[in-house]
């Protein structure tokens, strides 16, 4: 007869996920407030395409602005996770977005990073372009 035997370190690495997935959702709120605070409309928060994932789309009279969200122990530690890998996801993401998206086409669009450290939040409006992201 065979038994189900439960494997700890699956176990551990479900925790571990859930508990990110968890802090993640968290961070992703507290920036959408604050930034709703600002004056920005939220139009979508965790927006799945076949390219990856955006954290918050948001905007104002003005721009328009894909914004990915790091908690992280520090602010450097959150700059450094915006890797030039990720950047090409984040905007291969954002084109397949404003595709579907049209009425969504501003002049101005930007890569925004928003850094939760602590209790402090850090917002870095054009982190990167487009075309830095090649």
């Amino acid at each position: 007869m065979k038994t189900n035997k439960i494997d700890d370190r699956g176990l551990l690495r479900r925790q571990t996920r859930q508990q990110a997935e968890t802090k993640g959702r968290r961070s992703e709120a507290l920036a959408a407030q604050w930034l709703s605070d600002l004056g920005y409309q939220i139009l979508g928060q965790r927006l799945r395409t076949a390219s990856g994932e955006i954290d918050l789309v948001v905007q104002n009279e003005t721009v328009l602005a894909f914004v990915e969200v790091k908690a992280r122990a520090s602010e450097a530690a959150g700059l450094y996770a915006i890797s030039p890998r990720q950047r090409q996801r984040l905007v291969a993401a954002a084109t397949i977005l404003l595709a579907a998206h049209p009425e969504w086409q501003r002049p101005d669009i930007r890569f925004d990073v928003i850094v939760l450290a602590g209790e402090a939040l850090s917002h870095w409006p054009a982190a990167f372009r487009a075309d830095d992201a090649v």
